[in-house]
């Protein structure tokens, strides 16, 4: 490939980051246009990185166009969020204050904070999609162990103190069998058996 420096000291740049990057497909990249700006042909750039023709290809010429920078990686941003920070945080007022009696049920499950979202900010989240913003803005699912009426826990803690039974360490009264040396078969011959 017939590629020139864009500017004095790529080719050592570029060595430079090969040497220092962590990630094998961005290493590749600057191997590959470090390897075309030294003058090797295509098809020996692919046996020697064991890429395709278009992945060569492809950045040589990104770097022929634009430099070192239109190689190098970009910073991924992701999808844009559907809620804003102002919004997380008037959601977050409205879990705190708990349900209303519009809501209609003693506590909010995930479905009903779905309903809240689509309500107050006009966004639809899955019941997943829910659970996640939960998780990321700090809150957990809660479920509270079930209580029955009758319960009483100081006739608990009194029936713990009267049943030592439960308490009380057991003694040791399996018998320790204590390993002999020795073998308790004879001992083979010198033929061997056929």
């Amino acid at each position: 490939m017939d590629v020139q420096e864009r500017e004095a000291g790529d080719r050592k740049r570029l060595l430079t980051l090969a040497a220092s990057e962590r990630n094998a497909k961005q290493r590749d990249r600057f191997r590959a246009v470090s390897m075309a700006l030294n003058g090797e042909f295509t098809d020996d750039i692919m046996e020697s990185l064991s890429r395709s023709r278009n992945f060569v290809q492809r950045w040589v010429y990104a770097y022929r166009d634009g430099g070192i920078e239109a190689i190098s990686p970009k910073k991924q941003t992701g999808r844009k969020p559907k809620l804003t920070s102002e919004q997380i945080e008037k959601l977050k007022q409205r879990l705190d204050a708990g349900p209303t009696e519009k809501d209609g049920v003693c506590t909010l499950r995930g479905r009903d904070i779905g309903s809240i979202i689509e309500e107050m900010f006009n966004t639809s989240y899955s019941l997943n999609g829910v659970y996640h913003l939960l998780h990321s803005i700090g809150y957990s699912c809660l479920k509270p162990r079930p209580r029955h009426e009758k319960n009483d826990p100081a006739a608990m803690e009194q029936w713990k103190k009267d049943a030592p039974f439960l308490f009380r360490e057991s003694a040791n009264t399996t018998p320790v069998n204590r390993l002999k040396s020795g073998s308790r078969t004879r001992p083979a011959s010198g033929r061997r058996a056929r």
